[in-house]
C-alpha cells in the first residue's frame, strides 16, 4: 500500500469542501461577467481603509473582481487572506454597489476543522453594511468555541466593505 501524504493545510481545505475562487464568484454573482482588477492603494487610501474597517490591510496591492451584467456593475469582490490563530484562511467578500455584503465565502481554512465557520454562520453577513453593529459585540452572533475565527471573519468583512467604499464608493 502506497500512502501519499499531503500537507495538512491542503487536506484541511479539501475535507471542508470549500469552493474555489471561481465557484465562490459564481455563487456571489450568478451569470455575471467577471473582470479581475488590480489596485495599488496610495498610503492615504490604505489609511482610509484602516480607519473605516477598524483593522489594517495586509498590503497596498489589492485584487478586486468586478461583476457586470449588460454593462451595469452588480458588485465587486475582494479576497482577504489573514491569520486566524497561527495559520491562514482566505475569504471572498462580495459587496454590492450600495455598500452591502452580498456574500462572504470561505475559500481556504488551514486551522483544525473544529474551528471552521459553518455556512449558516457566514450567511449572517448577508446585507450588512460597514457600521459599528458589524461586530461580535453588535449584530454578529458569536461562534461558540471559535472566537478567533469569528473575529478574523468579521475583520475580513469590514476590510472588504471599506475597500469597496474607498475604491468604488467614494469616487461616485
Amino acid at each position: 500500500m502506497i500512502r501519499i501524504l499531503a500537507p495538512a493545510f491542503i487536506t484541511a481545505s479539501l475535507m471542508a469542501g470549500l469552493p474555489s475562487t471561481s465557484e465562490a464568484l459564481a455563487l456571489a454573482f450568478p451569470g455575471a461577467t467577471l473582470t479581475r482588477k488590480e489596485h495599488w492603494l496610495s498610503e492615504p487610501q490604505a489609511q482610509r481603509v484602516k480607519e473605516l474597517a477598524g483593522t489594517p490591510l495586509a498590503g497596498l496591492w489589492q485584487v478586486a473582481y468586478e461583476a457586470r451584467r449588460e454593462g451595469s456593475l452588480l458588485g465587486v469582490a475582494f479576497l482577504d487572506t489573514h491569520r486566524v490563530r497561527t495559520l491562514p484562511e482566505t475569504v471572498l467578500v462580495a459587496v454590492s454597489p450600495d455598500g452591502r455584503i452580498l456574500r462572504v465565502e470561505l475559500l481556504a481554512f488551514r486551522e483544525p476543522q473544529d474551528y471552521i465557520a459553518k455556512e449558516a454562520w457566514l450567511r449572517q453577513f448577508d446585507a450588512k453594511r460597514l457600521e459599528p453593529q458589524l461586530s461580535l459585540k453588535g449584530a454578529m452572533r458569536p461562534l461558540a468555541g471559535s472566537t478567533l475565527t469569528a473575529n478574523a471573519l468579521v475583520d475580513a468583512a469590514r476590510r472588504g466593505l471599506a475597500l469597496e467604499q474607498v475604491l468604488y464608493g467614494e469616487a461616485k
